[in-house]
């Protein structure tokens, strides 16, 4: 997430992803996380420049009231959904 908001401050666009475990960097307690002290002031950032996490609907945790505590912009995404912006992408990270 670091690294992505380097590059989102620059005059890239860029698409969070979010798949699999890593929705619970949306946690309201990530200090079991790498860089996880960090994880809220990045995710800040992002939501004051307007960036939203496309995350995976299937790996969305349901009954945890504490996951998107902070009522970031979540865009949910199927598998297909994730295919697609990949591919109209012209550069991709993945972590």
């Amino acid at each position: 997430m670091r690294i992505g908001v380097g590059i989102v401050a620059g005059e890239n666009e860029v698409t969070f992803v979010l798949v699999d475990g890593a929705v619970h960097l949306l946690d309201g307690d990530t200090d079991a996380l790498v860089d996880g002290d960090d994880v809220a002031k990045f995710r800040g950032s992002l939501r004051g420049m307007g960036i939203p996490f496309h995350v995976e609907a299937a790996a969305v945790p349901a009954d945890d009231p504490d996951w998107n505590a902070d009522g970031h912009p979540v865009v949910p995404v199927d598998r297909d959904a994730i295919v697609a912006l990949v591919r109209r992408a012209r550069r991709v990270l993945v972590f």
